[in-house]
Formats: C-alpha cells, structure tokens, sequence
C-alpha cells in the first residue's frame, strides 16, 4: 500500500460531557467521540488542557490508516512534554503496528502546534480513580489501595458494555465513572486502502482517565502496569518493539511529564503494580476470591462487535494460556479447572504458544499483553514441581529447557523503580 502525504489535526471540541476530535488524512476527515458520565463540566482550563493530550494520542488510531509522511499540528496546544509524549507515541507506540506493515516512522516530519498553558488543579490526594478492565491486575490495584477513597474508570465502545468487566466491577461495590469512545465509523468498517495495527491505546485511556479523575474530584489516577510491561517484543531496524510500550516505564514518565504541563504536580499519575512481577500480582489475586469467577483476561471477550465476543475463556489464546500459567503456582488445579473450564497448560496442542511464552519459541514473545520470558520460564518451573500436577510430563520436559535469569523467590519482590506515592502505600 501507498503511504499518505498529510496527517492534520483539525479541532477539538469540548463540551460539557464530551470531547470530539477531528482529523484529516490526506482531506479525508475522520472524527472521534468521547462521552463521559458522572463527571463534573469538562469545559475548564485544565480540563481542556488535559483533554488536547488526549486529542494529540487518541489521532494515531486514524494516522495509522495512512501513514502518512508529515502530521501537522497546527495551532494545536502541544507543548514540550506533550510533544516528546507524542513522538514516542508515534514511533514507538507504533512499533508493533511499523513491523507489522514493514513501515518504519523514523522519517515522519512533525510541524505545527503551540505551547502549552499550565493550569494548576486542586486535588484531593486521598481520591484515587482506577482505570479498570476486568482483569488480575486491575483487581489487585483495587484490593491494594482499598485504604484510599477509591473509584473506577472504564471506558467502553458505542456498541455497548463488556459484560465480564461489568460482572467484576460489580463485585468491588466502587463507584463507576464512565466514558464511552465512538470511534469514526469509517476505521470501524475498515478500508482496502488503511494499514491495519495496534495502537498505544492504554497511553489514550491513561489521559482520559486523569481528564475524568480531575472532573470528578479526584486527585489521581492508579494504572495497573507491571515491570514485565517494559520488556519488548523483539528488535527491528535498530528499534525496541514492544506491544506493551503504552503501559511501559518509559510511557508512564512521559505521560506524568506531560500532565504535569497541564495541571501542575500535584496531581498523580503512577502504575501501582509498577515495581512488581506478574507473579507477584497473581498471588495477591489468588487471595481475592470473590472475583475468581467474574474476571476475564481473554481478549475474545473484548471485541468492538457485541456478537464476536467471546462468552467464556476460549482456553486457547495466548492470554489464556498466560493467565492459566501464571495463577497454576497459586490456585489449585480444581479450582484453576472451575475458573477457565479447560486446562491450558496441560493442552499439547499449545505447545508452540507455550514454548513462545517461556522463551523456547521460533518466534518472538506474543504480541499480547503477557509478561517476560523470565517470568513464564519460573512459573512453569515451579508448576512443573507441584505433585498435582505431576501427570502432565510436558511441562518438566519444558521447564528443563529453560534458564532463567531470576528465581520464583525474587520475582516475588520488588523490582525496579516506581512513582508511586507514600500514601498509596500502606
């Protein structure tokens, strides 16, 4: 396919409940909608400050269409860390999406834009929303910061609500606040002539997370991104790929930058599970019994179509082999079986996705949202050892295989740094 000449930002709109962000792609014009509830008028300075962040990230899901040479600004407020947040957006957030199509970014030519006005908000610190989606690692947060006045986020598509994320969130008993996207219907229906990829979509929820924290009295928001989020993919011209490069370190620095532009630095945006292992936030999971038959990690479930989504675990993605993986250590294999209704781990056909997982494979890690190598290798090790699990001769066969850098032990302690504030912690 032919690349495009021109990306534009044409306008945002903001009114009380919803942004609307235009776009043009070489004169075709797209636009995107935001709607939020139970959230105070968005049409405030630092409100719309915040919401120019998310016009600059939410355009890369119709950039990625064409690709184009050149995206111009315009008289859009960016900034410095807004457009250092962009530019990494941009190249690397994209970088699942440039390997996929063999379409590198690094000659891509950015004009345009102004500076950014700060406009200090008034926050309450002990107000913590938390972007939620229905999974082990959004339910630890909860469990963790329930200490703190807490609320969650989540955002659904026009289409309508995700049935296992609604179930989970019911069980926290937290207050909801909403957004609702309306992605252009042309990206939605797809065209010949569109690259197709990922998109930095986390980086996008992120900043319409802190837009709806400051709209509803909160003084902060919690994501839900461990230390494996870092690790890439693979390497490609020079160039770390990563799927996971919008819940990395790196896009949590950026992105606290340029809030912090915005709306000052009193107000907190900070991974909780940062410093931590998926390991790690799987034990503290397997504790939270109440959310063991509502939670959902298969992306099957999370399609755009209400008709294409899965009703169950389908027990043979990379996601559910995973999640299956990673929880075997810490619940036991009953009750494992009760949850997923099929055994992942123990299914031969999986092998290959197994063997990627744990480092062993032909290919790459999957582009999912799975931890390291490292951490796959360990938990299967540990698995591998239980006595319930000793019919299933595959998996010590594979364990024997690996090497990993770190023992089951370390990968239950913190590792690395983390921006997360004194008083999140108990």
């Amino acid at each position: 396919m032919i690349r495009a000449e021109l990306f534009r930002y044409v306008g945002l709109e903001v009114s009380d409940d919803t942004l609307s962000g235009h776009y043009e792609l070489d004169g075709r014009h797209f636009v995107e909608d935001v709607v939020f509830e139970n959230v105070g008028p968005l049409r405030r300075p630092a409100l719309v400050g915040v919401a120019e962040l998310w016009y600059l990230l939410a355009g890369l899901s119709y950039y990625k269409a064409g690709a184009a040479h050149h995206v111009d600004f315009g008289d859009t407020p960016v900034g410095q860390h807004g457009r250092a947040l962009f530019e990494a957006a941009l190249r690397d957030g994209l970088g699942e999406f440039s390997f996929r199509n063999n379409v590198p970014l690094d000659d891509v030519l950015i004009t345009g834009g102004q500076d950014a006005t700060t406009y200090l908000a008034t926050v309450d610190p002990s107000r913590v929303l938390i972007p939620f989606g229905g999974g082990i690692d959004s339910v630890v947060t909860l469990k963790e910061l329930d200490h703190l006045d807490c609320s969650l986020f989540i955002v659904s598509p026009e289409a309508g609500r995700f049935a296992p994320l609604e179930a989970t969130a019911a069980v926290s008993k937290l207050d909801v606040v909403r957004a609702t996207r309306r992605l252009d219907p042309q990206i939605l229906r797809g065209d010949d002539n569109f690259f197709n990829g990922h998109v930095p979509v986390t980086s996008m929820v992120t900043v319409l997370a802190a837009l709806a924290a400051l709209a509803s009295g909160h003084g902060a928001v919690a994501m839900s991104n461990e230390h494996s989020a870092s690790a890439p993919n693979l390497r490609w011209k020079s160039r770390d790929i990563n799927h996971q490069w919008s819940k990395s370190w790196a896009a949590e620095v950026l992105l606290g930058d340029a809030l912090g532009e915005r709306v000052g630095s009193d107000f907190v945006m900070a991974s909780y599970l940062r410093d931590r292992s998926e390991l790690w936030v799987a034990k503290q999971f397997a504790q939270a019994t109440g959310y063991h038959h509502v939670f959902r990690s298969c992306n099957r479930a999370f399609t755009q179509r209400p008709g294409d989504r899965a009703t169950n675990w389908c027990g043979t993605c990379d996601k559910c082999l995973f999640i299956n993986l990673i929880l075997a250590p810490f619940i036991d294999r009953t009750s494992l079986y009760d949850i997923f209704a099929s055994e992942p781990i123990s299914d031969s056909r999986l092998d290959d996705p197994l063997r990627s997982l744990i480092g062993l494979g032909l290919q790459h890690k999957p582009f999912e949202c799975v931890g390291d190598p490292d951490e796959s290798a360990v938990a299967l090790r540990y698995v591998s050892q239980l006595p319930e699990w000793g019919d299933v001769t595959r998996l010590g066969e594979l364990a024997r295989l690996t090497s990993p850098d770190r023992d089951f032990s370390e990968l239950l302690e913190p590792q690395g740094s983390s921006r997360v504030p004194a008083h999140w912690l108990r």
